[in-house]
């Protein structure tokens, strides 16, 4: 788990989609208070955003947040500041769902009790696919928002605070919300400016695979525009952003249905070569792609767009034809090592990352050992080790063969060293080499130092000054660990 402000935003290391977990938060500087506590002293209430689940929910939180400041309410520093908590959740695990059920059950107790017009709410996967049972089952829950309906939440706030309803349950579809998802907060100077962000391009799911609950609570594929999309990077760029990261539950799906292909290029490739022309704009990253969407057009856009980083997460789930079919990836292990094949022929450097779960219904161990052999065939630079989760309405759920806890979490713990041991290989090769990166400020670790990203998307942290944030700078490295690697800018200058 990690937290990550929404005025110092700094990219995440999770880069799985809705299958990788990763909390954060959006809040704002301390203010000051009321003498009753409740909140600041500005007429608008204040609010404070707690995100669990993927970079899309970061997005979407980010999203609601600046959306909120512009209609004139505050963003709190914690929830003790808040006059409204709002919880943007997560659904693909259930481990997931009760964390967020938890933390509400517990806001309920320690906050509501000395401050009864707090307005408590959730937002986002677990709020679509639960709606009304959320307001039924925890009664001091006031506001329950579906995905298509995060634009909305101002509104409903308002009517709130306004005493028009007393509860509020949105989680129908709405035409047209997979462009409301626009604002950025970009407020702030020196290094709490943000360098990087996530642009979301589409909304929605269409893939269906059978351990997924994505494509009920985010709903089919609709994209956004390529003009809305360019003009969107385009007004980040003005704001001080230097690297920007396409989003979409399947991003390779982008387009399909609204554009389609174009001599030969799928919409997406158009999109990239669209957004590559984005003047000032350094480097271009996306995710999470789906090994389908990785089409020769795209292989061959890596290696003639520039701005477009070398660095590749696709997930794998497994190594094991059987439990794919099962899975319903559409995709074979032969075209999955294929993929990652091409893109070295055309980036050797390229980085190389996946997902994979273990324990889905049906793995022998004879399954287990196949995804075993993926990791040393294709040596992923890293790889999130997912244990499965049973999720409600989706067909793995009642397939037969479940496989015991206690077997999963000993293939957990066995695939996860070997990831380990391949990656820390990885980066040690990094010693003595020169890389370029993208200074995005202050290390999370360690304030007194900074940190950027290779191209390749390794985390390199370096003793530096306030002045190189939102450069593009060159360090050799001089040593590494599981993963980050640490280098030296008066190295590579004296050289």
């Amino acid at each position: 788990m990690v937290e990550i402000s929404a005025f110092q935003h700094q990219m995440s290391a999770l880069l799985s989609r809705a299958d990788c977990p990763a909390m954060a938060w959006v809040g704002a500087l301390d203010c000051e208070l009321s003498s009753d506590g409740r909140g600041p002293v500005s007429d608008m209430p204040s609010v404070f955003i707690k995100t669990y689940g993927c970079q899309m929910n970061e997005r979407d939180s980010e999203a609601v947040a600046a959306q909120l400041v512009a209609k004139g309410y505050t963003l709190a520093a914690s929830e003790a500041a808040a006059d409204v908590v709002l919880l943007n959740t997560c659904s693909v695990r259930d481990a997931a769902e009760q964390k967020a059920i938890g933390k509400m059950q517990n806001l309920a107790a320690d906050l509501r009790r000395n401050r009864p017009n707090l307005v408590l709410g959730f937002m986002g996967c677990m709020a679509q696919s639960r709606g009304q049972e959320l307001i039924d089952k925890l009664p001091d829950v006031d506001l329950v928002i579906g995905t298509q309906k995060f634009h909305r939440t101002a509104e409903y706030l308002d009517d709130l605070f306004a005493d028009r309803r007393k509860k509020v349950c949105d989680i129908g579809s709405e035409a047209g919300s997979e462009a409301t998802i626009k604002e950025h907060i970009l407020a702030g100077s020196g290094s709490r400016k943000s360098v990087t962000a996530f642009v979301s391009i589409m909304q929605g799911c269409n893939q269906h695979c059978t351990f997924c609950i994505v494509p009920f609570t985010r709903g089919e594929e609709r994209s956004r525009t390529i003009e809305d999309i360019v003009a969107e990077c385009r007004e980040l760029v003005a704001g001080g952003v230097r690297e920007v990261t396409l989003l979409g539950q399947i991003v390779t799906s982008y387009g399909k249905r609204e554009i389609g292909a174009k001599d030969g290029k799928s919409a997406f490739v158009q999109l990239l070569e669209a957004v590559s022309e984005v003047e000032g704009l350094d480097r271009i990253r996306f995710t999470s792609p789906h090994p389908k969407g990785y089409g020769d057009d795209l292989v061959e856009a890596y290696g003639r767009l520039p701005k477009l980083c070398e660095s590749a997460h696709i997930p794998a789930q497994s190594g094991s034809n059987e439990m794919l079919k099962l899975m319903h990836r559409g995709y074979t292990r032969e075209r999955f090592t294929g993929i990652a094949g091409k893109l070295r022929q055309v980036r050797p450097n390229i980085g190389v990352t996946t997902d994979i779960i273990v324990g889905f219904p049906g793995e022998s161990e004879a399954h287990f050992q196949e995804t075993m052999s993926l990791l040393d065939e294709v040596r992923f630079d890293n790889a999130y080790v997912f244990k499965y989760s049973k999720r409600k309405d989706t067909p793995a759920a009642t397939m037969p063969d479940q496989v015991p806890q206690e077997i999963i979490e000993d293939r957990h713990t066995r695939l996860l060293a070997r990831v380990n041991e391949i990656s820390v290989a990885k980066y040690q090769s990094f010693t003595g080499q020169h890389v370029q990166i993208l200074v995005e400020g202050p290390s999370r670790r360690n304030a007194s130092r900074l940190e950027g990203r290779t191209r390749c998307n390794k985390i390199v942290v370096f003793e530096g000054s306030s002045r190189h944030r939102a450069q593009l700078m060159d360090l050799k490295i001089t040593r590494s660990s599981l993963c980050t690697l640490y280098g030296d800018p008066a190295i590579v200058n004296m050289e």
